[in-house]
């Protein structure tokens, strides 16, 4: 029997969501092709009609997960929900959205060049979007640096009351 015309799309799409939170809750080395086969409840086979290798499928992960997130704020477009959305203790545990930006921030520094140059897409188009919502580059810039390293310091906290603040602290763009 024949698959239907978006099964292949649908088991990528599935593939794609698996890697993306667990790569982002896990880094590159820990997670294996086969943990993330397995939690897409796919084969290992299935891999490799989508993937030319996992550095490919992580590339492509950050790119997803940067898509989903930018999904969830696509019609807000001013500054201070963007920031509030971003800079949320639900962010930062990261159930709903899984932002490559924030959780693989120490990372990416570790990749090849394909990877850091999907990172640094990611990023800009973050730029750019605090732009849209009226910042110019310069505040845009620090903005998104105080909205990524807000969420990726409150990541590895462990004292709630001083994640909110750090949170609350990084929603002050010209504090």
């Amino acid at each position: 029997m024949a698959w239907n015309k978006d099964h292949k799309e649908n088991s990528k799409k599935r593939i794609l969501d698996s890697a993306a939170k667990l790569f982002a809750h896990n880094g590159f080395k820990t997670i294996s092709i086969d943990e993330v086969m397995q939690h897409a409840g796919l084969t290992r086979g299935a891999f490799y009609s989508h993937f030319k290798s996992k550095s490919d499928l992580y590339a492509e992960a950050i790119l997803y997960g940067s898509q989903k997130s930018r999904q969830q704020l696509s019609n807000v477009f001013e500054v201070d929900k963007i920031v509030n959305a971003y800079l949320s203790e639900a962010h930062v545990e990261g159930e709903e959205r899984h932002c490559p930006l924030a959780f693989l921030v120490s990372d990416i520094n570790q990749q090849n060049q394909t990877i850091r140059d999907t990172y640094t897409t990611t990023f800009n188009s973050l730029v750019d979007k605090m732009q849209l919502s009226g910042l110019n580059r310069e505040q845009a810039l620090k903005q998104c640096v105080l909205m990524v390293g807000g969420v990726a310091i409150s990541r590895a906290l462990n004292d709630k009351s001083l994640v909110t603040e750090l949170l609350a602290s990084c929603k002050e763009l010209d504090g």
